[in-house]
């Protein structure tokens, strides 16, 4: 953990209840289930994966999440929040209708994942079973950053011994114990071994310390949720040398929507659980009456924001891209059926890298470019995202997603002063001869360096298209009336994104051009660093340069 970057506070706090579980309990034939997975270190460790875990979360190793093909005792694949109950709820119903009657059904799940509505679905359905279901509360009041709402209250109360109301989990026909000090194996075994003979739905109520036994890690939980790379002697993380760099565009978003929210009283930021990860952070601290954290519930978050909306507030709802999946609905039916100018901030697109294939967002150009009356964005560097976001908030008629990656951007000099974006425009960065690039975010960069490197750079043109949707058509049919091919670049799913809605454009006008689609190949991509992965699949500039070299190769 120290030499590699990794989940490192969650799996601390949970070592005393990894082997309790493994002791009492007999996987893999009884289903161990642990939600998200940040915590799961220690089970992959004491489940023949020791020898092998310097491989965590490293092209062709192991998975920073429990994953189904990767070891019988990962009873189910996880990654995103609050699934652990109903899959495991599934399993303890098939035992039923199988005869099983006593295999057992353990679902770990957390204080910030139990507060998202589908552990409270799984929770309401398992409540009216007789299923052989035990749901573990692994209670430390944090999940990336501290946990959020009534619920969190509630279960503070209970820790405290001041709940006057009924028990919560009682009134859902659980048989409730706790709470129970989790970093005390002895009591843990005790317990366990005894809700081992309680039929039907239990719950445990676990109370931990997020980063237990590192003092650095109780100290600053969030920061050592995930910490990089850290002396194992002392626990300090390494520092890199100070040089000045080009900020990361999760900051980008996060001191844009401050400054534009000073000149706009009417912009809101919401986030589900993650206001550090988007930098909602900033204008949470800035302005905490403007700025919502809603917790792991990215369906309310997104209606949340379609409310706002009505009532004439400008809602800056950020959400990863691989999340925003579990409110496909939401944006759909609650948003852009209504024409609600929600801005949806899409942090995360494209190759993640380390976490893999559970939040890598390549799906999101597909997804969304389908739905009527939704823009959707990409900006090449760090100014387009400023720019864009300036622009929504001045008014649109319509939502708009704005999809933007992981990591640094460019510009070290990105401050600039704020320009408009006319809505479905694209920019023509180079001219060129016979072979027309088409880009969209920032594949820009590797397609220039390509470009640059190429045989014939002068008969290769560029065209950062920057809207998915609308295209812009009037530049399209410039683009293939001039060019002989056509690549399309982008870092989704080459399936019904970006480069599918080229391909569109040219059967509804009839166009005959050689068009090669370029992107995320249709398969789960698993971890790597972004390098890595966009090498394995040609989305590398060198590989674009030997793309390029092909089809130019007739070229005297």
């Amino acid at each position: 953990m120290a030499t590699k970057e990794g989940h490192l506070g969650a799996s601390l706090g949970v070592v005393e209840l990894t082997i309790a579980l493994h002791y009492v309990f007999n996987t893999p034939s009884d289903q161990l289930i642990w939600d998200v997975g940040h915590q799961a270190y220690g089970h992959k460790i004491l489940t023949g994966r020791r020898d092998a875990f310097h491989t965590n979360r490293q092209l062709g190793g192991l998975s920073g999440f429990p994953k189904r093909s990767e070891s019988i005792y990962d009873a189910f694949g996880v990654g995103h929040a609050s699934t652990s109950i109903s899959a495991a709820l599934g399993m303890a119903i098939a035992s039923q209708l199988k005869g099983d009657v006593h295999k057992q059904h353990i679902a770990v799940i957390g204080d910030a994942s139990i507060a998202g509505g589908m552990a409270f679905e799984g929770l309401n359905h398992a409540g009216v079973t007789n299923a052989n279901l035990l749901v573990i509360l692994n209670d430390n009041a944090i999940g990336i950053d501290p946990s959020v709402g009534a619920l969190k209250q509630y279960l503070t109360n209970v820790k405290k011994g001041t709940q006057k109301q009924d028990n919560i989990f009682e009134a859902l026909n659980f048989e409730y114990s706790g709470p129970i000090d989790g970093h005390d194996i002895h009591a843990l075994i005790s317990e366990l071994e005894r809700l081992k003979t309680v039929k039907g739905p239990k719950f445990l109520h676990v109370i931990t310390t997020k980063g237990k036994g590192l003092k650095q890690a109780e100290e600053d939980q969030v920061r050592y949720h995930a910490p990089g790379k850290f002396d194992a002697q002392t626990g300090d993380v390494y520092t890199k040398p100070s040089m000045e760099q080009a900020p990361k565009y999760q900051d980008v978003f996060g001191h844009t929507i401050v400054e534009l929210a000073k000149q706009n009283k009417n912009i809101v930021g919401i986030t589900p659980a993650m206001p550090t990860g988007s930098s909602l952070k900033y204008m949470m601290e800035q302005m905490p009456d403007r700025a919502f954290d809603v917790g792991i519930a990215e369906q309310h978050a997104v209606t949340l924001a379609a409310g706002m909306a009505t009532q004439g507030l400008i809602p800056f709802c950020n959400i990863y891209s691989t999340f925003l999946q579990r409110a496909y609905d939401q944006v759909i039916h609650d948003v852009a059926l209504q024409k609600l100018p929600v801005i949806f901030c899409l942090d995360r697109a494209g190759l993640v890298g380390e976490d893999g294939a559970t939040h890598h967002g390549v799906f999101d150009l597909s997804y969304l470019r389908c739905i009527p009356n939704l823009i959707v964005f990409a900006p090449r560097n760090e100014m387009e995202l400023r720019n864009i976001m300036y622009t929504a908030q001045l008014g649109l008629d319509r939502p708009i997603a704005i999809r933007y990656p992981r990591g640094r951007g460019v510009t070290i000099d990105w401050k600039q002063p704020f320009e408009t974006i006319t809505i479905g425009t694209g920019i023509e960065l180079k001219k060129g001869q016979t072979l027309a690039v088409l880009t969209v975010g920032t594949m820009a960069e590797q397609a220039e360096q390509a470009i640059a490197n190429c045989e014939h750079p002068d008969a290769v043109g560029h065209v950062a298209m920057r809207f998915v949707k609308p295209l812009d058509e009037p530049l399209l049919h410039r683009v293939f009336k001039t060019y002989k091919t056509i690549i399309t670049l982008e870092d989704n799913s080459v399936k019904g994104g970006f480069g599918s809605a080229v391909l569109e454009f040219a059967a509804t006008h009839n166009y005959k051009n050689t068009i090669k689609t370029v992107g995320i190949p249709d398969v789960f991509m698993e971890q790597g660093s972004v390098a890595q992965l966009q090498e394995s699949i040609g989305l590398d500039a060198d590989s674009l340069r030997l793309v390029l070299n092909s089809f130019l190769k007739d070229i005297s």
